[in-house]
């Protein structure tokens, strides 16, 4: 691992020190941030602003609320810029699973009609993961166009 990607071993306090450089934008109780593979382009996730906070359940019931409706609201800036960047957008997929990070996460998938047949309607995770995280997937700069559009999204009123 670089030097400019030690991000990567802390992404949630790097969000908090305004390193990480996938963050899209502070939500409450979150932070939105854009996948390091967007083998799905728009792939996202929300990060808890805690790293404390294991699960949905140790948030309080209000603090638990707003991260849900960021979770909400990440998710139409994604449907909304994907949809306007790629005719075969067909819908969002949420997941909070938490079985491998040891912090409240949601992934948020865009899904799309140019997916393969044996793919629609089975889990992302079901992809080779040689693909879905090869470096032909991995976020770069020409990901800059549609990750602007999901941060105009986050922006609006």
């Amino acid at each position: 691992m670089s030097e400019s990607e030690h991000w990567r071993l802390d992404r949630i306090g790097s969000a908090r020190a305004g390193t990480n450089p996938t963050v899209l934008a502070k939500l409450p109780q979150s932070y939105a941030v854009i996948g390091d593979t967007q083998y799905l382009p728009g792939y996202c996730v929300l990060l808890v602003d805690d790293p404390r906070i294991d699960r949905l359940t140790d948030l309080p019931k209000r603090a638990r609320l707003e991260f849900l409706d960021s979770m909400d609201t990440l998710g139409q800036a994604v449907e909304t810029a994907c949809r306007d960047a790629d005719p075969g957008f067909r819908r969002m997929n949420y997941e909070i699973l938490g079985n491998t990070d040891a912090y409240l996460h949601a992934h948020l998938f865009p899904r799309y009609e140019w997916e393969p047949p044996t793919h629609v309607g089975r889990p992302v995770w079901l992809y080779d993961p040689r693909e879905f995280y090869g470096p032909e997937a991995a976020l770069s700069a020409r990901h800059d166009e549609l990750r602007d559009r999901i941060v105009t999204e986050l922006a609006a009123p």
